[in-house]
């Protein structure tokens, strides 16, 4: 198992809780991103940069991916993809996606567009707290305790 990090928008304290958690519990940590991100010495983390483009880190994401991976990404229709592939997706904010859940969420992100579409003022979504930081570390801390054979 590793972990996969759609990383163009992910949080700074996201990314700092991915980094803790790959080098303390001997995890692969991948990130991905349109621009170079600065990681911690380690020989478990690295930085993919893939070229600026629209779903060019998805593609890349999907690509590294493979059943039982764990990706944390904000985008719910690359989350889906992960799914369908056996893989996991973690939300920044904490929510963890999977078959259960995943088509529902979809639904909603599509609904929204097309409100949006039509003229609709929907808000988006609240700023990132610190909360959300800490919700995001409980649910990654619980799905690799029960996932994680290390």
């Amino acid at each position: 198992m590793k972990l996969i990090a759609d990383s163009d928008a992910l949080p700074g304290a996201v990314k700092e809780i991915l980094f803790r958690a790959a080098i303390r519990l001997d995890i692969r940590l991948i990130l991905v991103a349109s621009k170079t991100i600065r990681v911690p010495e380690s020989g478990l983390i690295t930085c993919v940069t893939v070229e600026v483009g629209a779903d060019s880190a998805d593609g890349r994401v999907l690509t590294l991916t493979n059943p039982g991976d764990l990706v944390i990404t904000a985008d719910i229709p690359l989350a889906d993809r992960v799914a369908s592939k056996g893989g996991h997706a973690l939300d920044p904010r904490g929510t963890l996606y999977g078959a259960g859940n995943i088509k529902t969420k979809l639904a909603m992100r599509d609904l929204s567009a097309m409100l949006r579409a039509a003229g609709a003022a929907l808000k988006g979504p609240p700023p990132f707290t610190g909360r959300d930081a800490s919700r995001f570390a409980r649910r990654l801390d619980a799905f690799l305790t029960a996932n994680h054979r290390g």
